[in-house]
């Protein structure tokens, strides 16, 4: 019987890649902040386009955690960037971006690592973290919330890949929490879990980092760097600690599928020039043109 974690990773790869392409449209039209301010949040709920990327990205991350009750979390966490692709192509068909070969190829990795990655997952339910694993994730929000007070400081690239990174390791947290609370046997028992509220946390923190890493650098660039900070830890804890596993036999593919991932995404934050801005330097460039021509 095949399990109904891979409909729900096909349809959040779709979500999360709607998602980034809106929330990044909407990060470009709102005033750059240098302080770790949640304000920003409210400043882009004030954007149509926001609230319907969030609502994106909300029903991604329902999807996701749906698919973590029984699939893997290396293959959940590295399938979110599956996400660039989808954005790749939605801004290619409806923004007009120019993707560069390189990172076109780039993404043709991806999805080759993604689907290594798929052919050697073997779906299992999770085991529970305890009390210490919720201590570590308490500790992990804190030490992620001050470094991002110092790398909201950053401007550009290294900004849009610190935050980036940030919020991938806040994302990460949140899914390690999901696996084990996907299998809660109740209502109530899902509720009175504390791992429920430090899922939200992360995921606002996350959040939060994710605005502010678009409003440096291009959309590619800060998913691409959330994603390769947030698929190594959990894929390490969800192999230690949460009962992932790997079909027999084919463990190289699943190495194989990680790397070639990894690499890709870690490959595509190269390009952080911000795509919008692209569209407005070629805009004044023929305004300036034209200006010439006249006088």
């Amino acid at each position: 019987m095949v399990s109904s974690g891979w409909c729900f990773l096909a349809t959040m790869i779709v979500a999360y890649g709607f998602a980034n392409l809106l929330q990044s449209v909407a990060a470009a039209r709102t005033t750059v902040h240098h302080t770790f301010d949640p304000g920003l949040l409210l400043r882009l709920a004030g954007h149509r386009t926001y609230l319907v990327g969030l609502g994106c990205q909300i029903a991604g991350f329902v999807f996701a955690f749906l698919a973590r009750r029984d699939l893997p979390l290396f293959l959940v966490q590295a399938s979110v960037a599956a996400g660039l692709g989808v954005t790749a192509i939605l801004g290619v068909l409806v923004l007009k971006w120019r993707l560069p070969a390189a990172e076109v190829v780039l993404l043709a990795l991806l999805f080759a690592g993604i689907t290594a990655l798929v052919l050697s997952a073997r779906p299992a339910p999770s085991r529970q973290l305890g009390t210490a694993g919720s201590i570590a994730l308490l500790v992990a929000l804190g030490v992620i919330a001050v470094l991002g007070v110092f790398a909201v400081r950053l401007h550009g690239a290294p900004g849009s890949v610190a935050l980036g990174s940030l919020a991938g390791l806040a994302f990460s947290s949140a899914a390690v929490a999901a696996r084990p609370l996907a299998s809660a046997s109740s209502a109530e028992a899902f509720l009175t879990d504390p791992l429920f509220y430090l899922l939200i946390v992360h995921s606002i923190v996350g959040q939060l980092l994710l605005g502010l890493a678009m409003q440096r650098g291009s959309t590619t660039a800060a998913v691409a760097a959330m994603d390769a900070a947030g698929a190594v830890p959990a894929a390490i804890v969800g192999l230690l600690l949460l009962n992932d596993k790997i079909w027999p036999g084919r463990e190289w593919l699943a190495a194989a599928g990680f790397l070639v991932t990894l690499t890709a995404v870690i490959g595509l934050t190269r390009y952080a020039e911000p795509q919008q801005h692209r569209s407005v330097t070629r805009g004044r460039d023929r305004a300036m043109a034209v200006a010439t021509r006249s006088g």
